[in-house]
């Protein structure tokens, strides 16, 4: 087992190794003397795992309950999350109860949102069950559920108690989305490490799961430590995903996040090339490293339909989207583009 300290407005830990499920109680039990503990969960994931995290928090004296919710993207709404809400206040939770994250990143952003927002606050444990929430949504405290404007547009800054990442988990998952998650890792191996992004090119599918989630943990922590409150360096982590999420939105969700982010990467290093911030190896490099992993790295969709769609992304200030974009692999800069240039930067990209 491996495990990484975050050190944000509450510092915590996240524990990454195979079998760690089975332990969730007795670490529970280690930040909070035991009461109620709420699972919430969803359709795919508490038949699988439910159970096992019941009795673990049981087993250490905690009295469960569970709401789960049907799986998908679909779910991020303002409903689920009121849901959620009402299911705590009708099962009376307390400041000294707990609540429970099971699932990947739609059951980790809306639960995380629930336990900022349900009395203001309550102590919550994500345990994801994706290699995608492992190694990005699950650590640095961005809770979040979709409006029909646009993904993640209401949402908080709330720092989960405790990370559990049990790798063994990840032998349950599809190969598609398992290799969704691997967008995610290849964004950490090219916004800051060319060591993780070659062990990936040089591996694909099997790559040492337990490394690879354990390095992109480390390198989300030390971007949390600098900037927890995305306002700075923290919005490099954005790459791929200001064009993706306009990808997701306008396939109404029937592109997955990974492949959205692996054809918005694709976009951002095509247009990189073209404005000479990047050079033609930098690209070739990427677009080998999503091939290798199945992923796509085009859309079919218009500069004009994938602008307007962007518009009302989250990373908008004002009259400027903060795109990010490759010098190489291993570094990315911030580039501040003025909204009527953003289409020509789309087409450049496509």
């Amino acid at each position: 087992m491996n495990t990484v300290t975050v050190s944000a407005s509450k510092e915590y830990q996240v524990l990454i190794g195979g079998g760690l499920l089975s332990s969730l109680g007795k670490h529970a039990a280690a930040l909070k003397a035991p009461g109620k503990a709420v699972i919430i969960s969803d359709s795919n994931v508490w038949p699988l795992y439910g159970k096992v995290a019941e009795n673990s928090l049981q087993n250490a004296g905690f009295e469960t309950i569970h709401y789960c919710f049907p799986a998908g993207e679909s779910s991020k709404t303002a409903e689920t999350y009121l849901n959620i809400l009402n299911f705590l206040a009708e099962s009376q939770l307390t400041r000294s109860d707990m609540i429970i994250a099971l699932g990947g990143g739609v059951v980790g952003d809306v639960t995380g949102f629930a336990s900022a927002t349900y009395l203001r606050g309550i102590s919550y444990i994500q345990v994801p069950t994706t290699l995608l929430a492992m190694v990005d949504s699950s650590v640095g405290g961005k809770t979040a559920i979709d409006l029909p404007a646009g993904k993640n547009l209401a949402g908080a800054f709330y720092q989960p108690s405790l990370v559990l990442c049990d790798t063994d988990v990840l032998d349950s998952l599809p190969e598609n989305v398992f290799r969704d998650g691997c967008a995610e890792v290849i964004k950490y191996g090219i916004l800051y490490d060319s060591k993780l992004f070659m062990h990936l090119k040089e591996n694909g599918l099997c790559f040492d799961r337990e490394a690879v989630i354990t390095r992109c943990v480390e390198l989300k922590r030390n971007v949390v430590a600098e900037d927890e409150f995305d306002t700075g360096s923290r919005q490099k982590l954005n790459l791929g995903h200001t064009f993706g999420h306009a990808v997701e939105k306008l396939s109404n969700f029937t592109v997955t996040h990974g492949q959205a982010v692996a054809i918005g990467m694709a976009m951002a290093a095509r247009t990189a090339q073209k404005r000479r911030i990047c050079n033609a190896h930098t690209v070739n490099e990427i677009q080998t490293v999503l091939d290798g992993f199945g992923l796509p790295s085009h859309t079919a969709f218009s500069a004009n339909d994938l602008r307007q769609a962007a518009l009302s992304d989250k990373k908008r200030t004002g009259g400027t989207v903060n795109l990010i974009l490759p010098e190489r692999i291993g570094t990315c800069t911030i580039l501040p583009t003025p909204i009527e240039n953003l289409q020509s930067f789309i087409e450049e990209g496509l």
